[in-house]
């Protein structure tokens, strides 16, 4: 071993011996080749703050920090610091249900899809993401007789359409994230989608456990994972980090969410497939604290350092 590449080993050994103890699994470096990202517990004030707690969670992707109300000069001083740090600003946020049959309901989530798209483009993100949508009234995420129809396709179609021209973004795309309930809940109705609505800015937020929609599926989603980034691989703008486990003792099918390791998601064959995209961040979600997003991220990290 020569005397440059035991200095650099120890000196990156002598940084984890400094670290606190539940800081140490964390420690990695951009050769993982993936843009980690998920919730952040510490408060911020300024873009060199919000820098400093991305850098202490050793990501290297992050939610928008910044809200819809912000001004352009917040904007550009946090745009300006996540390109200093080589951090990706993932995406934006847009939940809410714009094909909604309550017309007051609808017309709110559309005008909060052009904001948050204007948001994201505004501030270089990857994308502005949210799901299609529901027929239902009282939950804007959820199952609804309709849902499948082909009238309800043509509507997700002329909405998406509508916030895309509205805001005409340049250098984001305005994304849907597959849901169970509704269109788009397959790679190839994500294809169908992507042709119909015919926009260059409109692209694909990949989340494969929301595609989990049977246990067929869900015991070889290795291959809808492949499936998915085979077709939809140049769309896909940002993808979310989850888990799933399969409920026994019951007799029909029950899935409930876990930390990233301790279901059943094919992980190493996400993460080869990721590999082909460094760019596209993962991101995790919908976890209860600040602990249980440390032990996700020191599983997918430690997943990826295998593949």
């Amino acid at each position: 071993m020569n005397r440059r590449k035991f200095s650099k080993i120890t000196s990156v050994a002598l940084l984890g011996s400094a670290l606190p103890l539940s800081m140490k699994a964390s420690v990695h470096s951009k050769s993982d080749k993936i843009r980690l990202g998920g919730p952040l517990f510490e408060k911020y004030n300024s873009p060199e703050d919000w820098i400093s707690v991305v850098k202490k969670y050793h990501y290297r992707a992050a939610y928008c920090p910044i809200g819809l109300n912000a001004s352009s000069d917040e904007i550009r001083a946090y745009e300006m610091e996540a390109k200093k740090a080589d951090i990706v600003i993932a995406e934006v946020g847009a939940w809410s249900n714009p094909i909604s049959p309550d017309s007051g309901i609808a017309r709110e989530a559309f005008e909060k899809c052009i904001l948050s798209l204007k948001l994201a483009e505004d501030i270089g993100a990857n994308c502005c993401v949210n799901i299609a949508g529901s027929n239902s009234k009282e939950n804007w995420a959820g199952p609804h007789p309709e849902n499948f129809s082909e009238d309800t396709f043509d509507l997700i179609v002329e909405t998406t359409r509508r916030i895309i021209d509205e805001v005409k973004p340049s250098r984001t795309f305005f994304t849907l994230e597959a849901m169970p309930w509704i269109f788009p809940e397959s790679p190839d109705s994500y294809l169908r989608l992507i042709k119909a609505i015919d926009r260059k800015a409109f692209a694909v937020h990949l989340d494969p456990v929301n595609m989990m929609v049977s246990p067929a599926v869900f015991f070889r989603n290795g291959d809808l994972i492949k499936e998915s980034f085979k077709k939809l691989g140049p769309y896909i703008k940002s993808c979310h980090a989850k888990d799933l486990a399969l409920k026994e003792g019951t007799f029909m099918p029950q899935f409930d969410e876990v930390i990233p390791g301790r279901g059943k998601m094919d992980y190493r064959t996400f993460l080869k497939e990721l590999r082909k995209f460094p760019e596209v961040p993962l991101m995790m979600e919908h976890l209860n604290s600040e602990k249980e997003y440390k032990e996700g991220a020191d599983y997918i990290r430690g997943v990826m350092k295998e593949v």
